[in-house]
């Protein structure tokens, strides 16, 4: 198992990542300590030097732990007909005690990781870069969780055998299971379907009004955070049954499977891409009176409130559009 390929990919991928974080680390101690503009020691030029080249890799880095999180999620659906009673992805995270905890860490880094773009990207722009140490704070925060996560997936892949039998999706959130995936995919398909409409609709009305008038950045960062867990826990609810046509299939990753066209990638895109736009909206907020970024973050910001509005938007589309389309009917 541990030499395919998609399960090297990931390795070589998580191992590299988790070794540059925490050799930007040490660096972002020093930065935390010693970072001062108004000096021109040479040990605070050495840092300005240093910093353009940590910077970019970071953003390297950053960028490809956004990317594994699919890459995960696909390779596990991948490996699932090598365990007898796994039907997808989900038996496959359940063959070891590694998996789930894997997906977890991951999606929060995919979120940590989407706000230290956003930050660098802002950062970068200003003539003194004026948000130097709160990224590289951001980053102390984000080693240990990247360090954690390649320690759980190579744990995870190590410890997988292909003489496990594993159980399947239905019975793992199945509404009469005893788990609390099982809990959640339970919920009232009535109160999940006003809960998401709700939060779809004052997302979009505080996307709208940041760019209409500039100002709630607070608020859609807010609404926009709900808005994400809402989202997934309407996918395990409800809206996954309407691509199955089964009320008691609930699977969230089956939807990501080649029989179902693949819808599951862009579907979780938009949710996960809008959350982390309307989330920076939130996090550049402060610094918009800061003078070397007066000019810089307004714009940025109405860039992420508008790619936050659009996905919601897609994730309605394409919600929408299987509601209507599918033949289940629900009383």
């Amino acid at each position: 198992m541990i030499f395919h390929p998609l399960v090297l990919a990931l390795l070589v991928a998580s191992g590299l990542t988790g070794f540059l974080v925490l050799y930007a680390s040490v660096f972002g101690v020093q930065i935390l300590r010693r970072w001062d503009l108004r000096s021109g020691s040479e040990l605070q030029l050495g840092l300005e030097r240093k910093t353009y080249l940590i910077s970019t890799l970071l953003a390297f880095v950053f960028t490809t732990e956004l990317l594994s999180l699919f890459l995960f999620v696909f390779t596990a659906d991948a490996l699932h007909t090598f365990f007898v009673g796994a039907m997808c992805a989900a038996g496959t995270l359940n063959v070891n005690g590694f998996g789930y905890p894997t997906l977890i860490l991951k999606v929060g880094n995919f979120v940590l990781a989407g706000i230290w773009l956003i930050l660098n990207t802002a950062d970068i722009r200003g003539y003194d870069y004026p948000l130097t140490k709160k990224k590289y704070g951001l980053l102390l925060v984000l080693t240990p969780l990247i360090l954690a996560e390649t320690v759980l997936q190579t744990a995870f892949f190590l410890k997988m055998r292909p003489d496990i039998t594993t159980s399947c999706c239905g019975s793992l959130f199945g509404t009469s299971g005893k788990t609390l995936a099982a809990d959640l995919a339970s919920l009232p398909v009535p109160i999940m379907k006003a809960a998401l409409g709700a939060s779809l609709i004052l997302t979009l009305a505080a996307g709208i009004f940041f760019l209409l008038k500039g100002r709630g950045g607070y608020l859609l960062a807010g609404l926009s955070g709900l808005n994400l867990v809402v989202s997934l826990l309407a996918i395990l609810s409800f809206i996954s049954i309407y691509f199955y046509e089964l009320p008691s299939h609930h699977c969230p990753f089956c939807i990501l499977q080649g029989s179902y066209h693949f819808a599951g990638y862009p579907i979780y895109l938009a949710v996960l891409g809008g959350g982390i736009c309307g989330l920076g909206v939130g996090a550049l907020n402060p610094f918009r009176t800061t003078s070397s970024l007066a000019a810089v973050i307004p714009p940025l910001q109405r860039k992420l409130a508008l790619a936050a509005v659009v996905s919601v938007l897609v994730f309605a589309a394409l919600v929408g559009w299987r509601l209507a389309a599918s033949n289940l009917a629900l009383p």
